[in-house]
């Protein structure tokens, strides 16, 4: 049996999203601060540059973090390293080192309460069943999930987008039923959502943060021929082609 106090009820603290497990809290002001460093954490406080932290009920749902994210925990919580055999550690370690992940992430378990590592990144809660139950995300975005969702590496749909695109080739997929944390660099207000029907996307640049597990993600010239490339200024594009939805940021 525990007790937690000034935590939620915290005047400093709002619950900014729920879903399934996980809530997000938010620090409406750095209170830790010295007189040399008031004005900075005053004005960072006035455009939205917060403290959050994502809380997991792990009574409601096993899930899977990334490595090195924990902050705190209590109650009856136990972290086990989620391999289930030999053949899941190597399909785990290969997963990694194609799609720059870390290849173990730990899982946690139990009926207690645990809570990640502050960050200034903004979280994102992503039910995939908005999703048709399948999302590919960039690089660096995933933060943690209930256990019950498939990881895989996803390829480009063709060799060439990872050598003309200077980038790599595989993502991380996440497939099945549940919830996904995300960390993004911008806040959810400012994400442009754009559903494609058996149409094209095309985005000069790695704004998309997430797409459809659906679509197909190649990297091409943005007009039919070299000349028509270098004319438009453009050169290459990412290309999301098929039906699904992707996220926009407007910076990264």
């Amino acid at each position: 049996m525990y007790q937690i106090r000034n935590f939620f009820e915290n005047d400093d603290v709002k619950v900014t999203d729920s879903k399934g497990a996980f809530s997000v809290i938010e620090y409406q002001k750095d209170l830790s601060v010295m007189p040399e460093t008031a004005m900075m954490a005053y004005y960072a406080s006035q455009m939205n540059v917060r403290k959050r932290q994502v809380v997991v009920d792990v009574a409601k749902s096993n899930v899977t973090v990334q490595a090195g994210a924990m902050h705190w925990m209590v109650g009856d919580v136990r972290a086990t390293t989620g391999i289930k055999g030999v053949g899941d550690l190597f399909g785990k370690a290969m997963r990694g080192s194609v799609t720059g992940e870390s290849a173990i992430k730990p899982e946690y378990t139990g009926s207690g309460t645990l809570v990640l590592e502050p960050t200034y990144k903004h979280i994102l809660l992503v039910d995939l069943r908005d999703w048709n139950g399948s999302i590919v995300l960039d690089d660096g975005l995933f933060l943690a999930c209930e256990s019950t969702l498939k990881h895989k590496a996803v390829m480009r749909s063709n060799v060439s987008s990872a050598v003309l695109g200077n980038e790599g080739l595989f993502n991380l997929g996440i497939q099945g039923q549940g919830v996904v944390c995300l960390e993004s660099p911008c806040p959810r207000e400012e994400l442009v959502e754009i559903w494609l029907d058996n149409d094209v996307l095309k985005v000069d640049g790695n704004f998309a943060i997430a797409w459809s597990g659906s679509l197909d993600f190649t990297v091409e010239r943005s007009g039919k021929s070299l000349i028509g490339s270098a004319a438009s200024g453009e050169g290459l594009v990412n290309v999301y082609r098929g039906t699904g939805k992707v996220l926009l940021a407007p910076v990264r």
